[in-house]
């Protein structure tokens, strides 16, 4: 038989070298006396960036959501309209045409103003996301001053910082802004549908045509008055309850 091999015994692995610890894991800032120290500013940073990501999903979400109510709505809208005319062709709009007019009409107003109430709720929620997004542009700015020149968004979580990230080339009041806006829109459409509906049951109640023309107009005008308004005033609302963290310069 051949000979045994003798027994022996495991290599100890190498100690770390203190050295590279400290370059794969830097050491953190100091801070002031009595406070403990606080993250280095590579951390800052992606801790800043994973915020700055999910508030970016967050809003695409909540964008993608109202858009797609939208046009729900729109699509319901054109489905009602075109039935009520091929119901009044086969009814002669006799008999329980009336009846049928009013239950689509209301229908789709009720479901046009809950969707213009989401639409403003959106509304509200984007601006939220963009006053977030611009308080961590100034962390940013903070960590590295020099990146302030290449920013076109706002590092300022104000109304003024609010605006320039929303339009870049600070032409924020201008009207077509405002009219141009979702909420705008949907206010229209609603305010012709509460026009409709107030015409249609002035002509069931036998109005004469010229007051059930005037009724219609006069409701629909009111209605995108008064959304407007409360729009404006819930919008103009916000600012003087929120205290911004980094507001922007009086020379700016």
């Amino acid at each position: 038989m051949g000979a045994m091999p003798e027994n022996t015994a495991p290599t100890p692995a190498p100690a770390p070298d203190p050295g590279h610890a400290a370059e794969r894991c830097p050491a953190p800032e100091p801070g002031p006396a009595g406070e403990p120290a606080g993250p280095p500013p590579a951390v800052r940073a992606q801790l800043l960036a994973t915020e700055h990501w999910s508030l970016l999903a967050s809003r695409s979400t909540t964008q993608s959501e109202v858009l797609t109510r939208i046009s729900m709505f729109l699509t319901l809208t054109s489905a009602g309209l075109v039935s009520l005319a091929l119901v009044g062709q086969a009814t002669g709009f006799t008999g329980l045409f009336p009846v049928f007019e009013l239950s689509v009409l209301g229908f789709v107003t009720m479901v046009g103003i809950l969707t213009q109430v989401r639409v403003m709720n959106v509304g509200i929620e984007d601006l939220m996301y963009v006053i977030a997004m611009n308080r961590i542009r100034a962390g940013y700015v903070s960590l590295d001053p020099g990146l302030a020149p290449y920013l076109m968004s706002s590092p300022h979580d104000d109304r003024p910082g609010s605006e320039l990230t929303y339009f870049f080339f600070r032409d924020r009041r201008h009207v077509s802004q405002f009219l141009g806006s979702s909420m705008v829109f949907i206010a229209a459409v609603n305010a012709a549908l509460v026009g409709l509906l107030t015409a249609a049951i002035a002509g069931t109640l036998t109005a004469p045509a010229p007051v059930t023309v005037g009724l219609g107009a006069v409701a629909t005008v009111a209605y995108l008055a008064v959304a407007l308004v409360r729009s404006g005033r819930r919008y103009f609302g916000l600012w003087p309850r929120y205290a911004p963290r980094f507001p922007t310069p009086p020379e700016s």
